[in-house]
């Protein structure tokens, strides 16, 4: 690990409450989308930050001016060079009452994409990959796990990200 993986993972925290205070006097509500791509094995692509521990579905924040679809796509290509091919269904809105009390994400599922090569590792995204629903990573987050859960078990949504 370098210094400056440390220093991220140690100050990600505040640095996470600076920016959503922020945002919360910039923007009001934040808005994110999340993608649960699955490969034909049903093996789901997932996400290791720099900037925050586990691992994650890729995504991110929907800018000003931007739809929940092109922030998806955007995402989706920054950060796993998955570009779609098809159009994804909404799983669901849910409420991320762990971040603020202001964040709300949008849930897609991705069957049709195409990715050409895995990305090289970089500032943001340390490590990524699909991985089987029973094999996922150990430090995979508790949303994440539940979101998987919903799509391929049928297991029963729940309206916050935890």
């Amino acid at each position: 690990m370098t210094a400056l993986h440390h220093l991220r993972k140690r100050l990600g925290p505040q640095l996470r409450r600076v920016f959503h205070l922020y945002w919360r006097m910039a923007r009001g509500m934040t808005l994110g989308v999340r993608g649960i791509v699955l490969d034909g094995d049903n093996k789901v692509f997932l996400v290791r930050h720099s900037y925050v521990a586990g691992w994650h579905l890729p995504g991110g924040g929907v800018e000003v001016g931007e739809t929940f679809l092109e922030a998806l796509r955007r995402e989706l290509v920054e950060e796993g060079r998955i570009e779609l091919t098809g159009e994804p269904a909404l799983h669901g809105l849910f409420f991320n009452d762990h971040v603020s009390r202001r964040d709300h994400v949008a849930v897609y599922v991705v069957r049709q994409f195409r990715q050409d090569r895995l990305p090289e590792p970089n500032h943001e995204i340390l490590e990524c990959g699909f991985y089987a629903a029973d094999a996922l990573p150990a430090e995979t987050t508790r949303g994440t796990r539940l979101r998987i859960a919903e799509v391929l078990d049928g297991a029963v949504p729940i309206a916050t990200w935890r």
